[in-house]
């Protein structure tokens, strides 16, 4: 279908009285609409909507804007949406603003934010009035002047990479919450502790550390943006190393799996209870946590925990409560990057990923001894990359130089075998070898 208004004389005649300006972007937009050959296979209009719904801002979408843009896309059918047709609301101004209880001109405005966001064009009759046609058998548009929805077929690639942007924000974002959420229960527990442990003028440095914690014990809103909330972590990371020096708490030198008494020292005056009994906040974790294991199959993620004994299967990398407990939401990439022995990091590649690592640990099985069916079995009950944890303290066990473990098969089952029981704590083995490198450095 030609555009009308390069070629109607009376467009142009009256572009000064109200009529539409020309523009590349205008242009642009009608030949997206001319060359339209109906969505691809598998897309339907209202997953663009539901894409433009998620993106939002980002993409330049106002609640108002989406909110025309979901009644525009009502009064289209899938047929409108095939090759040779094209999905043009020929509705008229007024009546869309008496829908929606606004004025013409407010309708005038959207329309505009959303021909600037790429989403809409204009399909204008010579005086602008919006009027068309269907056919009664085969419910077809015979002819139609009014707003153009097609270039919306053509923003889903640049929808799709804005949401998987804004997504990256967000997990860095809820990584760096759920940091000063940790953060915050370590000061109180260790201020309690401090407190019931020290009198006389211990108190006082109690109580010059408790206001400031009440400096940054602010709320987190989502309206703070990555950048302050960052700050704020890091705030808070100071806060926790300054008590952590003061009270004289120290990490001890001890492997998963190993006997008590096998402990070289203990922690001088203990630290927060129910806490990991180790010194881990010299490893920065405010930055981006990227999680242990993740599946993304869809916009609706599971935010709850799943109940109690399910376990799911290896391709998901999911672990049921009875194994949260193996510290794996302590563990950061960092972390395990530090820990890993030069065998297993001459197989990474420049800038690592937990992808990266798990395949690294599984070409590492092999050397080890560890067959593939215990693999699988750690893939099940600990996801790929608790796996993957789990093969790099069993390669460190190996090459300890005191008491190297002989059997790295049977340790490796082992580990399994203790977090089936619930009694893995991959954490603290973590950050036992990250405190030995230190030593011997």
């Amino acid at each position: 279908m030609p555009s009308i208004q390069t070629t109607n004389p009376y467009y142009l005649k009256n572009v000064g009285a109200g009529g539409r300006a020309a523009s590349d972007a205008l242009r642009h937009a009608q030949r997206q609409a001319d060359d339209f050959c109906g969505l691809e296979e598998g897309a339907d209009r209202y997953g663009l909507l539901l894409l433009a719904k998620r993106a939002g801002k980002h993409a330049g979408f106002t609640p108002r804007m989406l909110t025309l843009l979901e009644y525009y896309l009502a009064f289209t059918r899938d047929l409108d949406w095939e090759e040779g047709s094209r999905p043009v609301v020929y509705q008229s101004l007024a009546r869309t603003a008496l829908d929606l209880g606004v004025t013409e001109r407010q309708v005038q405005k959207l329309e505009a934010a959303l021909f600037a966001a790429g989403a809409i064009t204009w399909n204008d009759s010579g005086n602008h009035k919006r009027y068309g046609q269907r056919d009664s058998e085969t419910g077809r548009i015979v002819y139609s002047f009014g707003v153009d929805l097609t270039p919306l077929a053509y923003l889903r690639p640049r929808l799709e990479a804005v949401l998987a942007e804004k997504r990256r924000h967000d997990d860095a974002w809820m990584a760096a919450k759920r940091q000063a959420s940790w953060l915050r229960r370590q000061v109180r527990a260790l201020l309690a502790e401090w407190a019931q442990q020290e009198e006389g003028a211990a108190i006082d440095a109690i109580e010059a550390f408790a206001l400031r914690y009440d400096a940054v014990a602010v709320p987190i809103r989502t309206s703070m943006d990555l950048a302050a909330l960052t700050l704020l972590v890091a705030e808070h990371q100071k806060l926790y190393d300054a008590i952590i020096e003061a009270m004289g708490v120290t990490s001890p030198e001890v492997e998963e799996g190993a006997n008590q008494s096998s402990m070289t020292k203990e922690i001088a005056k203990g630290s927060s209870r129910g806490e990991p009994q180790v010194a881990h906040y010299n490893y920065p974790t405010h930055s981006f946590i990227e999680p242990c294991s993740r599946s993304d199959k869809g916009f609706q993620e599971s935010v709850g925990r799943p109940s109690a004994g399910k376990q799911a299967g290896p391709s998901t990398g999911q672990r049921s409560t009875e194994h949260a407990s193996s510290g794996l939401e302590h563990v950061t990439l960092g972390m395990v990057l530090s820990a890993a022995s030069e065998r297993l990091s001459a197989q990474l590649p420049k800038d690592p990923g937990w992808g990266d690592l798990v395949e690294a640990a599984y070409g590492l099985r092999q050397e080890l001894g560890v067959s593939q069916q215990s693999w699988g079995e750690a893939c099940g009950v600990l996801g790929r990359s608790g796996a993957a944890v789990a093969m790099l303290v069993t390669d460190r066990a190996a090459l300890r130089e005191d008491d190297p473990v002989r059997s790295p098969a049977a340790y490796f089952r082992g580990l399994i075998s203790r977090a089936e029981r619930g009694e893995l704590r991959l954490h603290r083995t973590l950050f036992g070898l990250l405190g030995r490198d230190r030593r011997s450095e």
